[in-house]
């Protein structure tokens, strides 16, 4: 249920934050829980190298699906709630939706619990590992170990990243035990007689495939900054870094200062960038990626263009315009695209199936464009 302010003028009033409308909330019903058992905890490595902790259970009915995992998050939360391996446990789904352990039922032990110990090295490569100074997490600081690279994979092929149609985590999977790839690069090497013989697979898919792997190379840059994998660097960062270093290579010889330079760009991602980028396995694969023809220079972010100084709002389907199409092409005109309308909104574009978005602009008297005006407005033609 979503209890919200009715009033429109009020709406405007109170705003938004980064995130949501301070005009609404939503409430939920009380989740529902159900007793199990943690047979054992188990570790998961994801692609920044933190080593998470899930709980293996006895599986309960939850919410009409079965549990059998939830995650444990990291020490300090096992600690805190003082879990052990063998506690009968209270279960619920956070939100309806995720697994997550309530608490331990300890008036239920019978001795036999094992207090559980953080890991000293990596699961999946025997790396030391460490825990940073004011981190919850821990983490394996190798950028080759195979399982971190496995996630990169993924991620580098995300619709947000290199947006690799087809190459999700089965066939990034398949990959991996067939022995095609050990990293993203290797991806560039495939040939539709490499892979049309594994599972899920078929001439005419292999070959879809392999010619969705090319078409990645032409993403812009900071796409594929973002598709690295390198932490606290997000798309916003990918794209800012991008737009105001131009080259990969000419990223990997900033300096902390110069990088600290940008807008928005901190100590915290700066220090990342060059860490990451200093590291031998992270400058084999950039080098692999170019002589793949990887692109990887982007153009300077436009200043003084049409569109400079006016914030646009998307809504509905823009025929024969994607939505990062348009926002791209408000972008380079100098605009700005928010998620949500505000009196600080100068333009809504509205197209087929537009939502509450245009009726809250429509209220708020603000103009109202379709596609066609959006590029008259811009100055170009698109196709």
């Amino acid at each position: 249920m979503v209890i919200k302010v009715d009033s429109l003028p009020l709406q405007a009033k109170a705003g938004y934050t980064a995130k949501s409308p301070r005009w609404a909330i939503a409430w939920k019903f009380p989740a529902q829980q159900g007793q199990s058992r943690i047979l054992d905890i188990t570790l998961n490595v994801g692609r920044t190298g933190a080593i998470t902790p899930t709980a293996e259970l006895e599986p309960v009915t939850l919410a009409g699906t079965t549990v059998s995992r939830a995650s444990l998050h990291n020490e300090d939360y096992i600690r805190d709630k003082d879990i052990r391996i063998g506690d009968q446990v209270l279960v619920q789904k956070a939100g309806d939706i995720i697994p997550e352990i309530v608490e331990s039922l300890k008036d239920k032990r019978d001795g036999s619990e094992v207090i559980w110990q953080p890991p000293t090295h990596c699961p999946a490569c025997g790396s030391n590992s460490v825990r940073v100074e004011g981190e919850a997490v821990r983490r394996c600081p190798n950028l080759g170990c195979p399982a971190q690279i496995r996630e990169r994979v993924i991620h580098y092929a995300s619709r947000g990243a290199m947006d690799i149609e087809g190459l999700g985590p089965a066939v990034v999977d398949a990959f991996f035990r067939a022995g095609l790839i050990e990293n993203a690069a290797d991806l560039y090497a495939l040939k539709p007689e490499d892979i049309e013989e594994l599972e899920r697979m078929g001439p005419k898919s292999a070959a879809n495939l392999v010619a969705a792997i090319d078409k990645s190379k032409s993403q812009p840059l900071e796409r594929l900054l973002f598709g690295l994998g390198i932490r606290f660097v997000g798309a916003k960062a990918a794209r800012l870094l991008a737009e105001n270093f131009g080259s990969i290579d000419a990223l990997m010889a900033a300096s902390h200062e110069q990088l600290t330079t940008v807008p928005e760009i901190g100590d915290t991602i700066a220090a990342s960038v060059i860490s990451e980028l200093a590291d031998p396995d992270m400058q084999k694969l950039i080098r692999r990626l170019q002589a793949a023809a990887v692109n990887t220079t982007q153009e300077a972010a436009r200043t003084g263009g049409p569109l400079e100084g006016k914030t646009f709002v998307l809504t509905g389907t823009l025929e024969g315009l994607t939505r990062t199409e348009a926002q791209k092409l408000i972008e380079e005109g100098g605009g700005k695209v928010t998620s949500a309308v505000s009196a600080n909104t100068d333009y809504v574009v509205a197209g087929e199936k537009a939502g509450s978005k245009l009726d809250k602009a429509q209220a708020l008297g603000i103009t109202i464009l379709d596609k066609n005006q959006l590029l008259q407005l811009r100055g170009r033609s698109f196709s």
